[in-house]
């Protein structure tokens, strides 16, 4: 009887530090999946203001002054 729960005992420890193993590569597929999603949000972004960016910068070229050539 004691066997079986020095097993039980031994087996519930590999199971925690499997875990506790387990979890380091859980950050990194979340972080991850923030980079991705991060991503996916500017270019949703680019598309839908891409065009008015643009025309702002196409509004505010002519009036920045050529640089001087050396």
């Amino acid at each position: 009887m004691v066997s079986l729960f020095a097993t039980l005992h031994v087996l519930g420890i590999k199971a925690t530090e499997r875990l506790r193993r387990e979890e380091s590569g859980a950050t990194a597929v979340e972080y991850g999946l923030l980079v991705g999603l991060l991503a996916v949000v500017i270019t949703g972004l680019m598309l839908v203001f891409g065009p008015q960016l643009q025309a702002v910068f196409t509004n505010i070229l002519p009036a920045v002054p050529a640089a001087p050539a050396s």
